[in-house]
This record gives C-alpha cells, sequence and structure tokens, in this order.
C-alpha cells in the first residue's frame, strides 16, 4: 500500500472514531434494528433498550482493538469547492478534495494574510452507516495476535455491498497495518446471507456449536470461520497477478 493512501478509507466509505453524544443516535438506531440484533446477539431473548446502545458504544470506542464508525464518503459541494479553490488555488484544489483535509489556516493569494476555514465534519466524513470493530485480547493473551470482526449496518444501507467493503479493508488493517496472525468471524445459522458473504470474502469454515442457540422455536448452529494472514496475503497475490 503506497504511504500516501489514507489508510481509513476504502472505495466509498470512510472510517473514524467513535464520538459522544455525536454518534450517540447511530447506536440507538443500530439497537433498535431489531432484526439486525437479533442476527448479531446471542442475549436476544431481551428487548434491547438505551443501556445497550451505551453499553454498546462504549464497547467499540473503548475496548476495542480497532473501533470504527462506517461513514459514506461525502460529494464535495459546490460551496466547498469554492471556497478551497479560492483559498488554494485551481490547480490543487482536487487533491485537496481528495483527501478531505481540513484546512485550519492557508494563506491568501499574497501571501500577506493569514485565513481561518475549517470543513465541515459531515462533509469530511458523510453519513454514518454502521460500526466495525476487531475485538482486543486481554494483555496476557494478546502474544498470540488474534482477533474477531463484529460489524453492524444500518438496516437502508444493508444490500449495496458496504458490509462486505467495510470487512475487506479491516482484514488488510488487521493483517497489513497491525500485524495480526488470525481474524475470526461468527454467524448464526440461521443468518444465512452473513455465512454466503464470509464464505465468499475467503474465510475458511472452521467448525460448527452445534444446537448451541435457541431461536424461534427450534435449535441452531453457532458457525465459525478463520482467515489467517499467510491466506490473507495470497489472496492478496492472486489479486495482484490478475490484474498484470
Amino acid at each position: 500500500m503506497p504511504l500516501s493512501i489514507d489508510p481509513f478509507r476504502s472505495e466509498r466509505l470512510i472510517y473514524r472514531a467513535v464520538r459522544a453524544p455525536e454518534d450517540n443516535a447511530l447506536f440507538d438506531a443500530l439497537t433498535d434494528d431489531r432484526f439486525g440484533y437479533m442476527n448479531s446477539n446471542a442475549s436476544n431473548i431481551k428487548l434491547p433498550g438505551a443501556k445497550d446502545a451505551r453499553d454498546h458504544q462504549k464497547q467499540v470506542a473503548e475496548k476495542a482493538l480497532l473501533g470504527a464508525v462506517i461513514c459514506l464518503q461525502p460529494q464535495p459541494t459546490l460551496t466547498t469547492m469554492k471556497q478551497k479553490s479560492e483559498a488554494v488555488g485551481e490547480g490543487e484544489i482536487g487533491a485537496e478534495l481528495a483527501q478531505r483535509v481540513e484546512i485550519e489556516k492557508i494563506k491568501d493569494e499574497d501571501g500577506k494574510k493569514t485565513i481561518k476555514q475549517e470543513v465541515k465534519k459531515e462533509e469530511r466524513y458523510g453519513s454514518a452507516i454502521g460500526q466495525i470493530t476487531l475485538k482486543a485480547l486481554p494483555a496476557a493473551m494478546a502474544h498470540h495476535r488474534s482477533t474477531e470482526i463484529a460489524i453492524d449496518i444500518l438496516p437502508e444501507y444493508q444490500g449495496k455491498g458496504y458490509g462486505s467493503e467495510a470487512i475487506t479493508w479491516v482484514l488488510d488493517y488487521a493483517f497489513r497495518r497491525a500485524g495480526l496472525h488470525r481474524v475470526e468471524v461468527r454467524a448464526f445459522a440461521w443468518n444465512e446471507g452473513a455465512v454466503r458473504l464470509y464464505e465468499k470474502l475467503g474465510f475458511a469454515f472452521e467448525g460448527r456449536k452445534r444446537e448451541a442457540l435457541w431461536h424461534e422455536g427450534k435449535w441452531w448452529d453457532g458457525v465459525e470461520f478463520g482467515m489467517l494472514e499467510s491466506e490473507w496475503w495470497d489472496r492478496q497475490r492472486g489479486k495482484e497477478r490478475m490484474k498484470e
């Protein structure tokens, strides 16, 4: 990966830290998604509430190896383009917009006057649509260099490939940036879409916890997947060869 590329950005998405209280509404909405809660929480017999949302938010913000809010990349507005064009010159406007870098102090054309300018946060990051987490191991187990993915996408943004894109990004982060050896992900057997997605992304099926989950009047398996760093790097080399 070239050093000039923002590591917290993928093709259509930007990943940022959790903010409180600005992100309260996001985690409230994720908790209110009853189908999503049912498909990702073994405690789905309960009706989740505000405390569950705050606990989830705190877990992502403070207790994860990586906890990120998933945002759509914003489209530059004419106002933003005009302000930046006047500030940094037409020749630099494309690069500035591409990076979405907040300009705090810039010089005018004569270089004599300092102009203060801020790019609004929503213009820098776009709409928040979910969260993705790499779980942290306890300190005494960190030498095993493994983690587990957890992801939630708001219902109105599901089925558009954002979950797949975010997981692909977080795998790159885990193996290339964080130097991890193993990444796990789990699914409930009734969530067939998640099972298909993890297989499509290259996770290896590793086992089942047979009839470990009681749901809607019957027993279901818990399905476990994993990916090793060697497997991920092999996939990257295969993608590079396909481009040649």
